[in-house]
């Protein structure tokens, strides 16, 4: 169960009109806290970002499923998951789960770890699109700073 705290901050993100991704980055942020708070652990930081992508599904903001590295089935499930609310596990079963990622290593949500994952994303994307996206950053900083 997401804290208030998180679903304020997407609820506000939502209201103010950003994109779906960024409502859910209170989850993620929400997620790499409790890996290094130790709640639970994480294999990687692509874990930790996936686990709080999930909760952000399940708390009703609209993200599309993973894209084509995610099995049809995995997509179908994103899909049904987003559209209808979802019962409680058995007490058994969470404790199983939390169990099971408490094994974890919790130096997943490391600065070091996260600054890799952001990379390799980076990487994976095309030179245009990050400087689509640098381009339009700078739009936006320019706006901010008028407004000040």
């Amino acid at each position: 169960m997401p804290e208030k705290k998180t679903l304020k901050q997407a609820r506000r993100a939502k209201r103010q009109g950003k994109s779906p991704s960024t409502q859910a980055g209170a989850f993620v942020h929400e997620e790499i806290e409790h890996v290094r708070e130790g709640k639970h652990g994480a294999r990687s930081a692509k874990q930790a970002i996936a686990i709080g992508l999930a909760k952000a599904r399940r708390a009703g903001v609209k993200l599309p499923p993973p894209p084509a590295s995610a099995s049809e089935r995995t997509k179908r499930s994103a899909k049904s998951a987003s559209s209808r609310r979802h019962s409680r596990p058995s007490p058994a079963r969470s404790r199983g789960a939390r169990k099971a990622l408490e094994d974890d290593p919790k130096t997943s949500a490391s600065t070091a770890a996260l600054s890799r994952q952001a990379t390799a994303a980076a990487k994976r994307r095309s030179p245009a699109s990050r400087r689509a996206s640098a381009k339009k950053a700078a739009r936006t900083r320019a706006r901010t700073a008028k407004k000040r």
